[in-house]
């Protein structure tokens, strides 16, 4: 599905600073790099059980993880990562270095023009029911 916004599962791996609503950085999600703007930090949660530790928290650091809501600059083809695994896993990269990976627990649809399927994402959807 094309996506006007996406909630994810995030893990900050490597950043020098805090980040918080309205950190701006290069989202790549299979062959689609584009910028994407964290617009709202949902829930602070532990990495390794999923327990949610803290609602609505105001910024996160190194080794935290998150489920937040992202704005892609401009529309990009992805699935959530419990339909299709294969295009539903995501890098955030900043700085040069990859700063957070993650995982689509929902995609927004955008509702007008919805566009057709490309080629890729029918070539990924082929590749997962080979490889669930």
């Amino acid at each position: 599905m094309k996506a006007a916004g996406i909630t994810a599962q995030v893990i900050i791996l490597n950043h020098p600073g805090q980040i918080s609503a309205g950190y701006a950085p290069l989202l790549e999600c299979h062959m689609a790099h584009t910028e994407c703007k964290f617009a709202e930090l949902k829930e602070e949660i532990d990495h390794c059980s999923g327990k949610k530790l803290e609602d609505g928290s105001k910024f996160l650091k190194s080794g935290d993880a998150a489920i937040i809501d992202m704005v892609p600059g401009k529309l990009i083809c992805i699935e959530s990562f419990s339909d299709y695994p294969l295009l539903g896993h995501f890098a955030v990269c900043d700085m040069r270095q990859t700063v957070a990976v993650g995982v689509i627990k929902a995609e927004g649809q955008k509702t007008a023009g919805a566009g057709k399927v490309t080629n890729l994402c029918r070539k990924l959807r082929g590749l997962n029911e080979y490889y669930p």
